[in-house]
């Protein structure tokens, strides 16, 4: 784990700077994507969710994909709960709360495992990948998620020293 911000400031290069607010970028862009796909699917705003088609207006956010375009080995699956009320529920809130957590730099790891989790579900959802046999940008996301926790991203432009000292977060330091 890398030390705190202002331990860094003493002693750090300007590499190392630059390195911090590289990764807090790539934090809050991947934030953003989350965020982004729980808002549009929310709102049915016309970009991957056809107007009038959002949650609000009584679609699924689940239903169109997981219903219509999973392939593979794990098909029948997916579609057996494509428009459950909990599978939406359980995708928008992970959805909502990733996005926000890689935004504001706090429960960078627990949103690093739910977000892999997430995104590793996705790349099995469509197996094999459309445009290459072996890899697609789910996994390199998901090893993004892995970087950004590893490295204490949360803590360049973003709340993780403060999430840090918070009482719950010092006893269940896996919250961090």
């Amino acid at each position: 784990m890398t030390a705190p911000a202002s331990v860094l400031a003493t002693t750090e290069t300007p590499a190392r700077k630059a390195t911090r607010y590289t990764l807090a970028g790539l934090r809050i862009a991947l934030g953003w994507i989350f965020l982004w796909a729980f808002v549009d699917k929310v709102f049915g705003l016309g970009f991957a969710t056809k107007a009038g088609n959002g949650w609000i207006d009584g679609g699924s956010p689940t239903k169109g994909f997981l219903g219509n375009a999973v392939a593979g080995p794990f098909a029948d699956v997916y579609q057996s709960f494509a428009g459950a009320a909990w599978a939406d529920w359980l995708f928008m809130t992970g959805l909502a709360a990733i996005g926000t957590a890689l935004i504001l730099g706090i429960g960078m790891r627990v949103a690093a495992v739910a977000g892999g989790l997430l995104l590793v579900l996705m790349f099995t959802a469509v197996l094999p990948p459309e445009n290459n046999p072996v890899m697609d940008d789910h996994l390199i996301y998901a090893a993004v998620l892995a970087v950004l926790a590893l490295t204490g991203a949360g803590d360049t432009l973003g709340l993780g020293t403060v999430w840090a000292r918070l009482p719950i977060v010092r006893r269940l330091p896996w919250l961090r």
